[in-house]
């Protein structure tokens, strides 16, 4: 089962299971923006450099920042969410 999805012909997505949020890595390379490596794979992705997405959320500050290898997420200490450090799965897509 697909663990990521493409979204909107300018990136791959996924559900985040520490932060709640999709995570849109944007993988075609645009003048204006960076540009993710992707390995294809979407049952077991990886993709490089690191994720970082922060927001604001009712006046709280939501970090979260990851690394994705072949289907897991590895979250770093600096998350706002309770699963900072740890490494899970990507949940598979429904």
């Amino acid at each position: 089962m697909s663990k990521v999805k493409v979204v909107a012909d300018i990136g791959v997505g996924f559900k985040c299971p520490g932060c709640g949020y999709w995570h849109v890595v944007p993988v075609r390379p645009i003048e204006t923006r960076p540009s993710w490596e992707f390995n294809g794979d979407f049952d077991k992705p990886t993709f490089s450099p690191s994720i970082l997405m922060t927001t604001t959320y009712k006046g709280q500050e939501i970090r979260c920042h990851s690394f994705v290898k072949d289907g897991k997420i590895q979250f770093l200490s600096d998350c706002t969410h309770e699963l900072a450090g740890q490494t899970v799965d990507l949940p598979d897509l429904k």
